[in-house]
């Protein structure tokens, strides 16, 4: 397991070929839960979102506590330390993670790009607190239970067109997210020496850049910069690079017939060995049984 540049696990999401990268999890009373449950604090690789449907749950994260209660939606981006309490949550309580792309595979990874994506901008908003809480209005209650309801059956019978359907779930989901006033200052929260460096990211990741060549870019010491970038996200500056290098190796594989050499190329490993052993590591899986949706 990685961790943050703090020593905290950071959580990956485990991707399988062939399904969408979205999971749900429901806890309805102490007998309901289902799913694994890391109970240390840790921070997650992806995108998080509760729902609390009825009762109530303590989230503390980044080291502030916040009761969330039944009516309240509760986004946390990558990065924000969360510690789990000591108890289940009590009441009827739902968790939807997933990474960007699992709505938009088009999606830029950092979070300074996110503020201009109408899905994912909730998720940015004053990030230095760690979690947004967001209040559903009891006419909409409804309709986010049933998108959540219909988005786990979905993921779960694994009927024809299944996939289509969960991916619709979650973009309505997010629509709905959007549209609620967050409780409290909409701020980025990202240094803009960090929003430097991820759109160095962007632009060069194809290219053989190194943590020097990032560092050098923006006029600091690799060692200041490692500390500056994993305060402020929770990932090294390489594992941005790989990260977004994945990304579009994901692309690729699914979208064009580029042999895997190719591939490794164009998203800037020389060594398409190195690619293939990254890729495993990541994915659990070699890019040509990726492609072919092989488990």
């Amino acid at each position: 397991m990685r961790q943050t540049p703090q020593g905290v696990p950071l959580l990956d999401y485990v991707r399988t070929a062939g399904l969408p990268a979205v999971t749900v999890q429901h806890w309805a009373g102490e007998h309901g839960a289902y799913g694994p449950r890391f109970t240390g604090a840790h921070a997650h690789d992806f995108l998080l979102l509760l729902y609390v449907a009825d009762g109530a749950l303590v989230a503390r994260v980044d080291g502030s506590e916040r009761t969330i209660a039944t009516g309240d939606a509760f986004v946390i981006a990558p990065g924000a330390v969360v510690t789990p309490g000591e108890r289940a949550p009590d009441g009827d309580v739902w968790a939807v993670s997933f990474p960007p792309d699992a709505v938009d595979p088009a999606a830029a990874a950092p979070l300074v790009s996110w503020r201009g994506h109408p899905l994912l901008a909730p998720f940015v908003g004053n990030h230095r607190g760690g979690g947004q809480r967001l209040r559903v209005p009891a006419e909409d209650r409804p309709a986010w239970l049933a998108h959540l309801t219909d988005l786990d059956a979905e993921l779960r019978g694994r009927r024809d067109g299944y996939a289509d359907a969960a991916r619709a779930h979650l973009t309505l989901l997010l629509v709905r997210l959007g549209r609620l006033d967050i409780d409290g200052p909409d701020e980025l929260g990202v240094d803009p020496l960090v929003a430097q460096v991820l759109e160095f990211v962007e632009n060069r990741y194809h290219e053989a850049i190194s943590l020097r060549d990032v560092a050098a870019a923006v006029g600091l010491t690799p060692g200041h910069l490692t500390t500056v970038v994993g305060r402020a996200t929770g990932r090294t500056v390489q594992q941005w690079i790989t990260e977004r290098r994945m990304r579009e190796a994901r692309r690729l594989l699914a979208d064009t017939d580029l042999t895997v050499a190719d591939v490794a190329r164009r998203i800037g490993y020389r060594d398409a060995g190195y690619f293939v052993r990254r890729f495993r590591s990541a994915h659990r899986v070699t890019p040509t049984a990726w492609r072919r949706g092989e488990p």
